[in-house]
């Protein structure tokens, strides 16, 4: 995703913005698609917290950029979702967005392949946000507890705690479905 930044200030305040926070664009972008669920929104986010990461880069005093600008993504996303005050129960899920390649499966691993990539992706987007969010900075980002309980604002014990719920809730939905998949299998 292209970022273009104008400044009015210094070229080397932008210079420095570029070098450390840029590098994790991508991150930023994928928390915000998970927590978002959609791709406009996602961009929108994205956009605003890198503006506001911009704005005030000056208070970044060095350590980890990446956890202080996925912080800020979060922020972002929770206070335009605020402001909106619509959050969509149900959204569909785009089969042409979210594929899953794969080098030379015969058809039927294909099939069930696809299956198992639906039914996680449509459960980890039906997790409540804390649940998600957790789930998708520490699986997906890689980020410590440490790290999470640093950009959510909360105590590595909840981050634990909403891990192991979100863990949990996944593993449930997944064996539901493989269940509900039997059920309906003709003999």
């Amino acid at each position: 995703m292209p970022l273009t930044v104008h400044t009015s200030g210094s070229t080397a305040r932008s210079a420095s913005f570029e070098a450390c926070v840029l590098p994790h664009l991508d991150a930023a972008y994928n928390l915000a698609r998970w927590l978002a669920r959609d791709d406009v929104d996602a961009q929108d986010v994205v956009q605003e917290a890198m503006l506001r990461a911009f704005r005030y880069f000056d208070s970044f005093h060095g350590g980890d950029a990446r956890v202080w600008l996925l912080a800020i993504v979060r922020n972002t996303f929770y206070s335009l979702r605020t402001k909106a005050a619509a959050d969509d129960a149900h959204e569909t899920f785009d089969d042409d967005v979210h594929t899953f390649a794969d080098e030379q499966p015969t058809p039927e691993a294909r099939a069930l392949l696809a299956l198992d990539v639906s039914t996680l992706q449509t459960a980890l987007e039906n997790l409540p946000h804390p649940l998600r969010e957790a789930l998708v900075l520490r699986e997906l980002e890689e980020c410590s507890y440490k790290e999470i309980a640093s950009i959510t604002g909360q105590k590595i014990g909840t981050v634990m705690s909403r891990l192991a719920r979100a863990r949990e809730r996944l593993r449930a939905e997944m064996i539901h479905h493989s269940t509900e998949a039997r059920r309906h299998d003709v003999p």
